[in-house]
């Protein structure tokens, strides 16, 4: 069985190829060659840029592969030139969606694929979609072998998931912790949060590759843990023998902070969010998340421990912390005030 993947390297994928080699998969991974990840033995590399759709074609001339996978396909013209790409080159498709695409705010607090896809809130949920709306006509129009996954909120060694973060990821998050400084999360922290780590979503993945009963179907792929970002975030800090210190802020302030906040809180982060994982369970039965997030964040810091230069500081976000949570409580101390005037 031969599979090509599209990109290959990153937070989900990474654990996808290793499982996916070590059960017998001959896997190609296709990307620019930018990530120095060690790929599991027998494992070939087409170094090429997907944008390059001229040198993809020739790239793949004359294969054939059983599954190719595209990681990094995000907007509706990528979608298109996968198609022109990939239609006749394998047998599945698969398409990594997001589970942000399903309806916000929610409907309901449990999550299925019959979920509506509606997301007015971010752009990259709204493309995510329309890349299936896309994938999917092309399967009812021709054929085209596609199998649409919906993760959510997926984390491994090298990444870790955290409610606010700046352009540097979430180590500036753990270091306010480490030096005793309060961590933004929103709303009052009880929203529920379903986090996966990324060997325990390989399972359900690899599961489904080769799998005839999987074309033309959208399959959801998270963890059964929730926890609320109260949880997550002191989780963090016992792992780093530290305790957390949660500030809690209202979503809206915070967008209104920063708008680029609108989409990862209004469209994801603060709405409560559990998962039904029924469907991938019945094709891929021996799928079960074994992987709790207070092990997996430990892996997570000794990873960091082991790799300094992980370790990115960014000030940036640091002040805008410090400036959001003085705004904070300015607004608490003036109505304070307020309420000691004579009416």
């Amino acid at each position: 069985m031969k599979a090509l993947f599209i990109g290959g390297t990153g937070t989900i994928s990474a654990d996808i190829v290793a499982l996916a080699a070590s059960r017998g998969w001959e896997m190609t991974l296709l990307n620019r060659g930018l990530r120095t990840l060690e790929l599991p033995q027998g494992a070939a590399t087409i170094t090429a840029d997907i944008g390059d759709e001229a040198a993809v074609a020739a790239a793949i001339a004359g294969k054939h592969y059983d599954v190719i996978a595209d990681f990094i396909c995000f907007t509706p013209e990528q979608a298109q030139r996968d198609v022109r790409l990939f239609a006749g080159k394998c047998d599945q498709f698969f398409f990594i969606s997001s589970a942000s695409a399903y309806h916000k705010p929610v409907q309901h607090y449990l999550i299925d694929e019959s979920t509506p896809l509606h997301n007015p809130h971010w752009q990259y949920s709204r493309d995510k979609a329309a890349c299936e709306a896309l994938f999917m006509e092309a399967y009812r129009q021709s054929g085209f072998p596609v199998t649409l996954i919906r993760p959510s909120h997926t984390y491994c060694a090298r990444s870790l998931p955290v409610p606010v973060h700046g352009k540097n990821g979430a180590y500036q998050v753990l270091k306010r912790m480490l030096e005793g400084k309060p961590v933004i999360v929103p709303g009052d922290g009880t929203s529920l949060w379903t986090i996966t780590h990324s060997t325990d979503f390989a399972k359900a993945f690899v599961g489904l590759m080769g799998h005839t009963k999987a074309v033309g179907e959208a399959f959801t792929i998270t963890s059964d843990e929730q926890l609320t970002w109260d949880q997550i975030v002191k989780g963090i800090g016992r792992a780093l023998g530290k305790e957390a210190l949660p500030y809690h802020v209202a979503s809206d302030f915070l967008v209104a902070c920063d708008p680029s906040l609108e989409g990862p809180l209004l469209g994801d982060k603060s709405n409560t969010v559990v998962f039904d994982n029924s469907k991938v369970k019945r094709l891929v039965p021996d799928f079960v998340c074994t992987t709790r997030f207070d092990l997996g964040v430990r892996m997570y810091v000794a990873y960091l421990d082991a790799h300094p230069e992980m370790k990115v500081a960014d000030p940036a976000f640091d002040a805008w912390c410090d400036r959001v949570i003085a705004a904070h409580e300015a607004g608490k101390r003036a109505f304070a005030q307020m309420q000691e005037q004579p009416v």
